[in-house]
């Protein structure tokens, strides 16, 4: 081994490198290497040690950071560290806690309830076992159990803030930003991640423009890495975190960090009562107070809060003390109950970037907000009609637009949103919504299809009637891709000028709910209708009108339990699949301005339904041009009839 002396002192890294390789060749050695912060790090020590293996030599090294792992090139012989669960956070803290001790029922009790509120951190386990270690009165662990995290924050050696902290000084400053804006949301609370992506944009915290959303997962990804951020919820498929949070002592060094006033300040906001009214006073704000459990009484009716940029020497003491002008969001901290507000005040807010005006029901458009220029990112609930206006177009700025309401006909959006050139998203936010029409006539339908307004239909999981109108675009895929994107209460859908690849029919097929189908002017295009999946199980109604279906090939099994078939205006169709007669369940066949042919096909698809034992089925054909309705009916005894009603 190499002797520390005052000659070892005095020698470069390079050379001590040198020494420390030549003394572990050819020895069996086992090297731990704790807390790797980076991949910089890694690559300077590993020169240190010998390239063969040495008669089974292991270097063991734990970190931080995923990246530093990946680095390593050993993935098949790396742990990832999960949090512990109760047991074992138990059995860490009864070992640090007690040693070799015999434990009293209460100690123990107690104790469990400490070990589990330290939420499986290793590290806090160890700190309050160690700090309780030398107490013995059961009162001081009670007090300990009401609020691990302060007696962890009073450690006096600030072994935890010590660890964390290092963690968040090996950021760069885009992240340290990202991380602290967990700050603003509420404490211990599941953050859906859609909604701090568009914070982290509107602040402006990722500087590359073309792709602000990558690199935003970017961001995110990485601070998962660093075991920074918590993943709550992921997407199906595994590939996308849908929802995250942060231990809450990474929580406390967010607030630390905002409290420090470098990156933002954030204020609380006044809530005023005025006539039996609450009104949000924005002009009226006062230092951010941390709310916990028992101190609900400080925002009964809710909390909004505001960030601020921070004070700046370089500016003059006016510029500095005007509040409104280093305003840059306003938002809802905690659940609100509705009130009112000062639409007269957003104008003071010339530089504001976001409003989240969630729980403050707004019985037309604040015109006042036409003013903020530099919005980027605007949430509006409604409790009336609101008529969005075309001045919408005035907040160039604006990058994700945000409505909330009861139902869809409340919202009204102009033609010229759509102009707004730094727009990522306009999301409708729609409660109990049962039937929905969507059309895209004098909208350039790919905006939408870009924008993806139809992404989140799923989501609607009351809508039970569906229509799409102008819904189409030259260049595919307007239309969701897969019927998991519908959402699976659906019973009625309507199609008419949507153009869709007959083949498309196959993804509607799947919806496992659909009763009725109507497939009207230019639903499709193509001639040649196949089925190829065994669909439509709860298909009572298809209606098809005005397209050029010429061939359709599909059996009983394509269409199980289809009650009423209804053909308009199929002026190229000549025969209905004959496999329709196994149909047992088919009650009528509707022709209105069909060939001939047609009506001779759906008369023998009626006589041979009958001759396999089913139900009669009424054949109704319609010759608009004559204004005649005639019913066939099919008797063994008395052959086809042709009866004029």
């Amino acid at each position: 081994m190499i002797k520390m002396d005052d000659a070892i002192k005095t020698k470069g890294e390079a050379e001590l490198a040198d020494m420390l390789q030549k003394s572990l060749k050819r020895k069996r050695y086992l090297i731990v290497l704790d807390d790797i912060w980076s991949c910089e790090v890694w690559d300077g020590m590993w020169r240190c040690f010998p390239t063969e293996d040495s008669a089974g030599s292991r270097i063991l090294l734990t970190t931080h950071n995923n990246e530093v792992a990946r680095d390593v090139g050993i993935e098949n012989l790396s742990k990832q560290m999960n949090f512990m669960d109760q047991d074992e956070s138990w059995n860490l803290f009864k070992s640090a806690a007690f040693s070799n001790e015999v434990l009293s029922s209460e100690f123990e009790t107690i104790g469990k309830k400490i070990a589990e509120k330290c939420h499986g951190l290793p590290l806090t386990i160890v700190v309050v076992a160690g700090l309780l270690k030398s107490k013995r009165a059961i009162e001081d662990w009670e007090s300990v159990a009401k609020d691990v995290k302060s007696f962890v924050t009073n450690d006096p050696d600030e072994r935890c803030s010590r660890v964390l902290g290092l963690s968040y000084d090996h950021l760069t400053s885009d992240l340290k930003t990202c991380l602290v804006h967990f700050g603003i949301f509420p404490e211990d609370s599941d953050i859906p991640v859609k909604r701090l992506v568009r914070s982290w944009m509107a602040e402006g915290f990722l500087k590359l423009e073309n792709d602000l959303e990558g690199e935003a997962e970017k961001c995110l990804q990485e601070l998962v890495d660093r075991c920074l951020v918590l993943v709550c919820k992921k997407s199906l498929d595994g590939t996308k975190i849908r929802s995250c949070k942060v231990h809450d002592l990474i929580y406390d060094l967010c607030l630390r960090e905002i409290q420090r006033e470098n990156i933002f300040i954030m204020n609380d906001i006044v809530l005023e009562f005025d006539s039996g009214w609450t009104y949000l006073s924005m002009r009226k704000m006062k230092p951010f107070k941390r709310v916990i459990g028992d101190e609900i009484d400080y925002c009964r009716s809710g909390l909004y809060r505001a960030l601020l940029t921070p004070v700046h020497r370089q500016l003059r003491d006016h510029d500095n003390n005007d509040l409104f002008n280093r305003t840059r969001l306003i938002f809802s901290s905690y659940p609100c109950t509705s009130h009112l507000f000062r639409k007269s005040e957003i104008i003071h807010f010339k530089l504001l970037k976001v409003l989240e005006l969630r729980n403050i029901d707004v019985d037309h458009f604040p015109v006042q907000i036409l003013s903020l220029i530099w919005l980027r990112y605007l949430s509006l609930q409604c409790g009336k009609k609101v008529g969005i206006p075309p001045e919408i177009c005035r907040l160039w700025n604006l990058q994700t637009f945000i409505v909330k309401a009861p139902s869809l006909w409340k919202i009204t959006l102009p033609e010229e949103i759509w102009g707004l050139m730094q727009l990522r998203g306009v999301y409708l936010r729609i409660q109990n919504v049962k039937e929905l029409g969507l059309s895209a006539y004098q909208i350039d339908s790919k905006i939408i299809r870009d924008f993806g307004l139809l992404n989140n239909l799923v989501h609607l999981q009351q809508l039970e009637t569906l229509s799409f109108i102008y819904c189409y675009d030259h260049f595919g895929g307007f239309l969701p891709a897969s019927a998991k994107a519908f959402p699976a209460t659906l019973k009625k859908l309507k199609l008419e000028s949507t153009y869709l690849s007959l083949s498309y029919l196959d993804i509607i097929a799947e919806l496992p709910n659909l009763e009725v189908l109507k497939l009207m002017y230019r639903a499709c295009d193509g001639e040649e209708w196949r089925p190829t999946v065994m669909g439509f199980n709860r298909l009572k109604l298809l209606l098809i009108e005005q397209n050029d279906l010429k061939y359709w090939k599909a059996t009983h099994d394509n269409f199980p339990v289809l009650e009423r078939l209804m053909l308009r205006c199929c002026y190229y169709l000549d025969k209905i699949p004959i496999k329709f007669a196994e149909i047992h369940t088919l009650q009528l066949i509707d022709l209105t301005s069909c060939l001939p042919e047609l009506g001779e096909s759906a008369a023998q698809i009626q006589k041979e339904h009958e001759d396999i034992g089913n139900n009669p089925v009424d054949v109704r054909i319609s010759d608009p041009f004559w204004g005649r309705v005639f019913t066939i009916q099919m008797n063994i005894s008395k052959g086809v009839q042709g009866q004029k009603d």
